[in-house]
């Protein structure tokens, strides 16, 4: 039998309000609007090739991938460091959601388009291309007004909404190019090593591991979607509230 003592004591304990996150210092904050600010920048500038390049062509296929190459690899990579921001706790978002968002796309960008050059034509290139860069530009500039003041309704909406079709088109964008990529993989042996026998036979095939990079995806997207439409659901509906009352 536990002892009033024990029982009040945990009573109290869970009486207590949660712990709130503590906002990010005057130095990280400085750091974060920068950091959004010019990812803003990166993708608005991505977005401006592809509408430049499809008003020019008015062609859904060509050369969309080589004229944002540069940029897309830059802003992409450069993606790296919100992992870091996790870690060390300057942002509230998830490490493990964040790696597994970011390590994809860079995959997607390094280890299949830019390393399976005969895929860079496919139209699914486009798809991803399109899908991240509309989600980024979005993605950034709610940031950024978030840290430095009001975040517009539009935006918000937009934020919490759009990604309902964007994420599932820029996976199936992501995976087609996966897929078209298999067989030039497979031909040519990329990124596949197989050691000789006194090494114990130690190998690893490249196509393999996209086939199962791709089942990787099965568990994962809806997981990851999940979650944001519960964040949808939690920001606009407290908006929503609010507003109410």
């Amino acid at each position: 039998m536990r002892s009033p003592m024990y029982t009040k004591r945990t009573a109290t304990h869970r009486d207590l309000p949660p712990k709130k996150k503590r906002p990010p210092g005057s130095l990280a904050k400085a750091y974060l609007v920068l950091y959004n600010i010019l990812m803003t920048v990166g993708w608005l500038t991505i977005a401006m090739v592809l509408v430049r390049g499809y008003l020019v062509t008015r062609s859904y296929h060509g050369g969309y991938y080589h004229s944002v190459e540069t940029p897309l690899k830059v802003f992409q990579t450069a993606a790296v460091l919100e992992i870091l921001h996790s870690a060390v706790g300057i942002v509230p978002s998830s490490v493990a959601l964040t790696c597994v968002q970011v390590v994809s796309r860079v995959f997607v960008t390094w280890a299949v388009t830019h390393s399976v050059g005969e895929v860079q034509g496919e139209a699914s290139v486009l798809v991803f291309l399109t899908a991240w860069t509309v989600t980024e530009v979005i993605r950034y500039s709610y940031y950024t007004f978030s840290l430095v003041g009001r975040v517009p309704g539009l935006l918000k909406w937009a934020r919490y909404s759009l990604f309902v079709v964007l994420y599932p088109v820029g996976v199936a964008g992501e995976l087609l190019t996966m897929y078209r990529a298999l067989p030039y993989v497979q031909k040519t042996g990329l990124y596949s090593v197989a050691l000789p026998a006194e090494y114990f036979g130690v190998s690893f095939n490249y196509h393999s591991f996209l086939l199962v990079t791709m089942a990787s995806y099965v568990p994962l997207f809806p997981r990851l979607y999940l979650h944001m439409l519960q964040q949808r659901k939690k920001v606009l509906g407290l908006a929503k509230d609010h507003k109410v009352d």
